[in-house]
């Protein structure tokens, strides 16, 4: 991704399935991790002007007036992601919480950039401008003023990498979705934040267990190799994905996943893909067995 926000973003919504539509997907862990650091530069620098489209849908749970008088004048001071979320905080002890949703993208452009109709949030600072943009509007602005750590924030579930993260928790999890495809509990936020649809895939191509297994009938073992599994490619999408947007390797699912005859980078054999838990699903059938 170039500097200036006139470049066109990454495009995250980039793979074509058999029928020629469009496969896109919601930004993961990875992702929101790169474009949070995007408007790292433009930290501690005032703001000095704020463009937005206040009726846009992304405002609607947000205070647009009250957001615009307090980031006028303001400075970002620093920036944080969790989940699928980031949060910026203000010298004047506001939150500023963003949500990509399925097209957002944050970018630094020129002093004098001119906005595009799909850019909703944009602070103007003396060498650069701030960009948030999202054609589908699907994404979301949220805003608060003070010392406490919002809802909207702190109610994000415990980060993979943390120590409530544990084997013991995802397979209690998981009993209590007993008759629930497992693919479709991957993608559940209140126990793997930030884990979406290409993530849970790789996941379980890498510990061996089909997306339709059940969740309840996976064995004490299973569930520990799925923690590893889950911890694994969560942080090294983030030392990949999270620094430079750039492709994993071709020893990972990730790169055949969307190909037409595309093979499973360790078996050899032909992948498949279905729809399972309202997902279009990537897996090896020679590797993942249904049983």
């Amino acid at each position: 991704m170039g500097k200036d926000a006139k470049d066109n973003p990454p495009n995250i919504d980039c793979q074509t399935d058999d029928d020629g539509s469009t496969c896109s997907h919601m930004p993961e862990l990875a992702e929101v991790e790169y474009f949070r650091k995007q408007w790292n530069p433009g930290l501690k620098h005032a703001i000095r002007d704020v463009r937005l489209h206040p009726n846009a849908r992304i405002f609607r749970s947000c205070e647009v007036e009250e957001l615009r008088s307090h980031l006028t004048g303001g400075e970002l001071v620093s920036s944080s992601a969790a989940a699928k979320q980031m949060a910026f905080r203000t010298h004047r002890q506001g939150w500023l919480g963003i949500h990509l949703g399925m097209s957002g993208a944050l970018s630094v452009a020129n002093a004098d950039y001119v906005s595009r109709p799909a850019d909703h949030l944009v602070l103007v600072q003396i060498e650069r401008t701030l960009v948030f943009s999202d054609f589908r509007m699907f994404g979301r602005v949220q805003f608060s003023i003070g010392k406490a750590v919002p809802d909207w924030w702190s109610k994000i579930a415990p980060a993979i990498a943390s120590k409530e993260f544990s084997p013991a928790a995802v397979g209690a999890f998981l009993k209590r979705r007993t008759r629930t495809s497992i693919k479709a509990v991957l993608l559940m936020q209140e126990r793997f934040p930030g884990i979406g649809n290409w993530m849970a895939d790789e996941i379980l191509w890498r510990a061996a267990i089909h997306p339709k297994r059940i969740a309840g009938s996976l064995d004490a073992e299973e569930v520990r190799n799925l923690h590893r599994e889950i911890r694994w490619v969560s942080r090294r999408a983030l030392e990949t994905i999270g620094e430079t947007m750039a492709d994993p390797p071709d020893t990972w699912l990730f790169p055949h996943r969307w190909q037409n005859g595309g093979k499973c980078p360790r078996s050899g054999a032909v992948l498949a893909r279905e729809v399972v838990g309202g997902r279009t699903t990537c897996w090896s059938p020679a590797r993942q067995k249904l049983r």
